[in-house]
Formats: structure tokens, sequence, C-alpha cells
């Protein structure tokens, strides 16, 4: 009588748990599903996603306002990492610089230039100096920050501020993979690398923010140089000496692994000389300046930064323009981009026929997601059994403006 009870409570548990799933299989039914013998036992938990941020930040002679229009909207950016999507984000923030070489020409003259100091390694914390300038260059500082930092708004602040004494050869893919894919990342803070920042099983966001075009090499020294002629567009004429797109992207895509040899998942965004009207990355001439059109303080036509955010997502819903009044919608949406993760990792894990994911959406609607319903798509334990990651399904996908996601579980009182 005992177990005909305990069979009885668990089917009603299992209806009352997957509200629209009356036809799917009952779990009760399968001889090789063990209830969890008590449901005061350990409940599933919903581990904080991890994100690594890096901001790239064009620091040439022109940049001074747009570095300023980004501190002052970091407040809106970080709230809504922190809160996207109903689940806690756990991060860390960096930059670096669009900074590497100058490989120039002033009056005809060659001459080059290098960045030793920047060239891809994380800027410290400037110190706010008692003038009201900062000191980019402080003999001790913070490399990056933690999202629990109580005083990471105003270190975040001074931290994209970069000045504008850098190169006006921008080159921030070129950036980015010294940062991530060189030496660097194996050399500890310490020493003046990266490698603490990028952290195992971490998803990365990136932040490009320029008024001009990238004009990334991988070669040393760089086959393309600028002039002093504004009216021309070096790096745009010579953009086939450069190296191609596609080849950042794929190593941004592939050669950025886990410790498992999976690849990062890695979100690209950029504020970038593009279109303010339709993200249009077109060149023209405006008083002896290239610019892009519909974009009047830029000092060239995005082209290669438009390739790469459709190379990333074909929406380009993560690209926007340099030239907005403000940058904080942008700083939103990119912030919603990066906190919504598909994928998620728990603790606690009993069998995974047991588990219904419960999304609230910003109506107040539940939508009730499980292996059976097709709302989870996938779910891989790690090899104690004691974790596992769960992949959401197209019905289930997360969006910025949900609630929040409760796990529930069927169980034997």
């Amino acid at each position: 009588m005992k177990s005909r009870t305990l069979l009885a409570f668990a089917v009603l548990v299992f209806v009352a748990s997957c509200q629209g799933c009356f036809g799917c299989p009952s779990p009760i039914a399968d001889p090789n599903l063990v209830l969890v013998r008590s449901c005061q036992s350990a409940p599933p938990l919903i581990e904080p996603p991890k994100l690594d941020i890096l901001f790239v930040i064009d620091n040439s002679n022109s940049m001074r306002e747009e570095q300023e229009a980004v501190a002052r909207e970091l407040t809106a950016f970080v709230d809504e990492i922190k809160n996207s999507g109903g689940v806690p984000t756990e991060f860390n923030v960096g930059v670096v610089t669009t900074a590497i070489y100058l490989n120039g020409r002033l009056g005809g003259q060659p001459f080059f230039l290098g960045y030793p100091k920047q060239s891809g390694k994380l800027r410290p914390v400037p110190v706010q100096l008692a003038d009201g300038g900062l000191d980019l260059e402080p003999l001790v500082a913070e490399r990056f920050l933690s999202g629990t930092d109580p005083e990471l708004i105003p270190k975040f602040s001074r931290l994209v501020r970069q000045g504008t004494g850098g190169s006006g050869q921008e080159t921030p893919f070129e950036a980015v993979r010294l940062a991530l894919l060189s030496e660097l990342i194996t050399t500890p803070v310490a020493q003046g690398g990266n490698k603490e920042f990028l952290r195992e099983g971490a998803r990365l966001l990136v932040v490009v923010l320029t008024d001009e075009d990238d004009c990334s090499e991988t070669v040393r020294p760089p086959l393309v140089s600028v002039g002093d002629n504004g009216a021309v567009a070096d790096c745009t004429v010579n953009e086939l000496q450069l190296t191609p797109v596609n080849e950042y992207h794929r190593m941004f895509t592939e050669d950025l692994k886990n410790a498992d040899g999976t690849a990062k998942e890695v979100i690209w965004t950029a504020i970038a000389p593009v279109s303010v009207n339709s993200k249009a990355a077109m060149a023209i001439v405006d008083n002896g300046q290239v610019r892009n059109i519909d974009c009047a303080t830029s000092n060239q036509a995005g082209i290669r930064h438009r390739a790469m955010a459709e190379a990333f997502d074909t929406t380009l819903v993560n690209l926007d323009s340099i030239c907005r009044t403000s940058f904080r919608e942008t700083l939103i949406n990119i912030a919603q981009l990066a906190s919504v993760a598909q994928t998620i990792e728990i603790k606690n894990v009993p069998d995974e026929r047991l588990m219904q994911f419960a999304i609230t959406r910003k109506t107040g609607e539940v939508e009730n997601c499980t292996l059976a319903n097709e709302g989870i798509v996938k779910f891989s334990r790690n090899n104690e059994g004691t974790a596992a990651k769960v992949q959401f399904g197209n019905q289930c996908r997360r969006r910025a403006d949900d609630q929040a996601i409760v796990i529930k579980m069927i169980c034997a009182t």
C-alpha cells in the first residue's frame, strides 16, 4: 500500500510540473529512472554564468569625446550585465587599446613607432590626479576588475578613458589577437601579461570602440603604411595587404579554447564608423577628410568592422555607430547580447528526466522547459556526475528581459 501511495504522489507531481505536456511519456514508466528519495535533499542550483569582458579602446587623437561618452553610461551597462535574463552574471572586465604600431609617412618620409607598453596588454586602472587628470601609467595598479568590486564603476570609468596619445593606425583585431592568443595570455599579470584574465568556461564579450576602420596585420614589419593626407583612407585602399577579416574571425572562434579543447563562446560587438541610420559602411570625402556616410565624426568608413560584426551575427545587432549622441542604449543592447547564455551550468544534478526549468517571462507568463517537450535540447554531465550543462531549445530560448528561472524537480516523500 505504501509503495502505491508513493507512486501516486510521483505521478501527480509529474503531471503538475509538466503543464501542457499531456501525452508525454511518464518518467515513472522508465525502469532505469531513480527518483530522488527525499524532497528535502539538496536542490539543483543554477551556477552564475561567467563572462569575461574586453573593451578595445581607440586612443588616437580624435577619441576623447567618445571615451567620455562611454564612461558616462557604464552604470547602465553594468546594471544590465548583472541583472539580465533572471540569472546573476559573474564577470570580469579589462581594457586594451588599439595602439600596436604606427607605420607612417609624414611629408612623404616613412617612419615607424611601436607601443610596447600597450600592444595587447591589459591596461592598468588609471589613478585620479589632484588636478582632475589621470595618470595612465601608474607603477602599481589593477589590470582588470571584478564585477563584485564595490568601486567598480569609478574604476571602470577611468579605465575606458585611455587618452589620445595612441596610434593613428588603429589595429583592434590585432590587439585582441595579441591580448588573448599570444604569449601574453600565458604570462602572469604580475609579469606584464594577461594570464589571469580569461577564465575556464567563461564566455567572452569583446567591445570595440573606434572612429576609424581596422588596419590590422599579423605581419611584422607591417605591409600597410598610413600617410598624413586625410582624404585618402590608406587602410581601405590597401585592404588586400591586411590580414583578412575572415582569418581573424577564424582565430577568435576556433583558436580560443577552454581547457577541455572546446572553443570559447565569443560575443563580438563594435561601436564603429558606420551609418547611424542603416549601419552601412561607405566612404565619402567631406572637406578633405574621409568619413563614413551619415557619420560626421568618423575619420574612415568601418568596412572591416561591419564585416567582422556580420561574421559573428548576420543580423548586425552587435554593431552600432560611433556617431550616436549617446551610447546608453547601445551599451545596454551589448550587455543584453552578452549576459543571456543559452547554455547554463547547474549543481546537485538528479536524473535529468526529473527536472523542469520554469522561465518567467517579462509578461509574467511561465515557460516550462524539459527534455520531453524539447525546451531543453542538450544535457551533459561532468565526469563526476555532480554538475551538468543545460542547453535551451528554440521554444525556451532565454531572453534578456526574463524575470527568473526556477528549477523544479520530481521527488518521492
